[in-house]
This record gives structure tokens, sequence and C-alpha cells, in this order.
């Protein structure tokens, strides 16, 4: 029991599916805004502002948290100040959204009625809701190096791999369409868990953390290929991470 205890508390994968992903913090309901004290999203989380979803970067664009609903944002994003009730109605700088849901005040450019494009899915949002979520390493064409980041396989729209720099990004940098791929089982190398998508002269390869998320992974990637959009009988909302 003493063994089964430490693998559990050990493995990202068991305290994913029992707990959900740790990555997401508990959100705010709107009536709390500004009376609650909010749980920041961690900065290492998101690699764009949350709201205007620009990437950030070291010089022009610097994270901020809003102080209201806890979201990384960006300068321009956060450049609002508003009073809140759990600072004893200090001002705080605050996101546009909350700035004007706090004040009532209408900002003049809005963003609200852009129609969302393919990749314009957050990743909490379609995490939650997922087939298959989690995190794998992406390698480059050489197979040496690559980018690691976070892979999920929607229910709505499970024929298609969205791929995002963090889990907590507000929009994938890329998606794969599954559709006719090939999935390829590939030999152990270097401690590594590696597998392919192949199509015609298209090829992917991925590492993932251990050989059962391979597995998982290959079996998800394969139903998808297949066109089998319906989940399997004794599958729940799935997380590898």
């Amino acid at each position: 029991q003493d063994a089964i205890e430490r693998k559990e508390k050990s493995s990202e994968s068991f305290k994913t599916a029992v707990h959900g992903p740790e990555t997401e913090p508990p959100a705010l309901k709107t009536e709390e805004l500004g009376r609650r004290a909010p749980q920041w999203v961690r900065d290492n989380l998101v690699t764009m502002c949350m709201r205007c979803k620009e990437p950030f970067n070291a010089i022009m664009r610097r994270r901020h948290h809003c102080r209201a609903c806890g979201y990384v944002v960006c300068a321009r994003c956060s450049d609002y100040k508003a009073e809140l009730q759990y600072d004893g109605n200090r001002l705080n700088r605050v996101c546009q959204e909350c700035y004007v849901f706090l004040t009532g005040h209408v900002v003049l450019e809005d963003r609200e009625g852009k129609h969302k494009g393919i990749l314009e899915k957050g990743a909490a949002e379609v995490s939650g809701r997922s087939l298959l979520c989690g995190s794998l390493q992406l390698l480059d064409k050489n197979s040496k190096g690559g980018t690691r980041g976070w892979f999920v396989i929607p229910r709505d729209d499970p024929l298609v791999l969205y791929i995002y720099a963090a889990p907590q990004d507000v929009r994938a940098h890329t998606s794969i369409p599954l559709l006719g791929y090939q999935v390829r089982d590939l030999p152990q190398g270097d401690s590594r868990h590696l597998f392919q998508l192949a199509q015609s002269r298209q090829v992917y390869t991925f590492v993932a953390d251990t050989e059962e998320l391979k597995r998982r992974w290959m079996r998800a990637m394969a139903r998808s290929a297949a066109g089998i959009t319906h989940p399997e009988e004794d599958e729940d909302t799935d997380s590898d991470e």
C-alpha cells in the first residue's frame, strides 16, 4: 500500500485523472470580481496575452496580472484602473474586460464581435472537454531537437490535433488535421518514447513521457485518423498530465 501511495503521489497522470488538470486555477464567478482576491495564473503557463492573444517577449510585451480576475495580460490590455473591494476599494491594475464590468464605463476598442478563428480556442477550456490532452514533444525534421507543448484532441473537434505552447494559452499556435494519417510506432531510443504521424511526405515525430502515455496518444490519434468521432465506451475526459 505504501508503494502504491508513493507511486500515485509521483504520477502526474494519476493526479490529473483524479483531480483534473492542476494547471487551471479556479476562476472567480462574475459576481465575485473585485470582492475576492483572485488566484493568479502562473506566468510560465502562458506564452501570450490571455485577452488580446499577442505573444509575450522580454522587451516589448511584458506580463502583468489583472488584480480582479488573475489573468496574465500584456501592458496594453491591463492599462486600466478600478476600485477593488477586497483591497479596501483602492485602485488596482485590471484588464479591459474587468474594467468594463467593475466600472460600467464603455471602452471604444471592442474585440468581442470578432469571429473566433479555428486556432482561437483556449487551451484550458478545450482541455476540459477533450478526448485526450497533455504534454508532448514535437521533434524537428532531423529528430534531434524539438519543442515541448500542450496537445489537445477536443471532443467537439475530434479529427484535429491542437498544439499550444502552454496549457493556459488562449490560442493554439498550430493544428494538424488527423484524418487520413498513419500512426507509426518507433523503437525506444535514448529512453525516449517515440511515435509518428505520417501521410505522404508529411511526417510528425512525437516524444511522450512514458510508454503508457505513448500508447494512449497513438490509440487516440489512430481513431481520429480513421474518422472515428465518438469516444470509446470506457473513455471519460482524458488527460495524460
